[in-house]
């Protein structure tokens, strides 16, 4: 399958202390992508207002997301050839999603430890990172039924209540294909969504980003669940959000980040 790329190196809507590595992170994902396809998004360099939202950073993120926006839309073309957002934060996930929501129903399956379902309300650090989902959901553009959750294990008791008042699906690896198969249907109005936060996976598998969580999955977990989600329904688009890499990293470590990722990429398009 072919595939476009937009990379988006968006650090304002972390809340990391490593938010700037995920700049490096994106570049350096950027150099191992097909530049005949793959676009890079520009980021504003300063760190933004809040504009009274309670979200960090606001202006600059949502000037972002209205980049990617035109940017995805001048992609709508290509239909046969799904765009995959390499971020960044994972709030560049609400642009892409919103996009696909647009032309299609999404059935979204969110790879992530964290479940990014606080609210400006109920967010401990105003970080848009851990409020995009909360935000898809409130905002209607992803219907609680569709989003399946995979690898989530580090929750506040805000998330843990979200998850319990919209009815939200957690499943295992080897639940992938069933799950998403139960929300195709007939698949007549549905498409695939794949968001990876590479927290996702164990710390001793990765550790280049900048809220690493123990037990996650290992890598050959994620990437079979992936393609099998593939296999049930037709993607529509998948996003690679938050390479934070260590400061100072040897070459080895780079080459091994660097392969992970090429076979997450890999299990998205082939």
């Amino acid at each position: 399958m072919a595939a476009r790329f937009l990379v988006v190196p968006q650090w304002q809507g972390s809340g990391s202390d490593r938010a700037m590595r995920l700049v490096e992170g994106a570049e350096a994902i950027l150099a191992d992508l097909p530049a005949a396809a793959t676009e890079r998004v520009e980021v504003p360099l300063e760190a933004g207002d809040h504009e009274g939202t309670g979200i960090h950073r606001w202006s600059s993120i949502r000037l972002v997301r209205e980049r990617l926006g035109r940017a995805l839309a001048e992609h709508e073309s290509d239909r046969d050839d799904p765009v995959i957002v390499v971020g960044g934060d994972c709030g560049v996930e609400y642009a892409s999603i919103d996009a696909l929501a647009a032309r299609a129903r999404p059935v979204l399956l969110w790879a992530d430890a964290h479940a990014d379902l606080n609210s400006p309300e109920t967010s401990p650090s105003g970080a848009f990172h851990g409020m995009v989902l909360r935000a898809l959901l409130d905002d209607g553009i992803v219907a609680p039924e569709d989003v399946l959750l995979l690898g989530v294990r580090d929750l506040d008791d805000a998330e843990a209540e979200a998850i319990e008042r919209f009815g939200l699906r957690r499943v295992a690896a080897d639940e992938v294909a069933d799950a998403v198969a139960e929300r195709a249907g007939d698949g007549a109005d549905a498409l695939l969504y794949l968001h990876v936060d590479l927290d996702v996976l164990d710390p001793g598998v990765f550790a280049g980003v900048g809220f690493p969580a123990p037990f996650g999955l290992q890598l050959g977990e994620l990437c079979d669940a992936l393609r099998a989600a593939r296999a049930a329904l037709p993607l529509g688009g998948a996003g690679l959000c938050e390479y934070a890499p260590p400061e100072g990293a040897r070459d080895e470590e780079a080459g091994d980040d660097s392969a992970a990722i090429l076979r997450i990429i890999g299990a998205f398009t082939r």
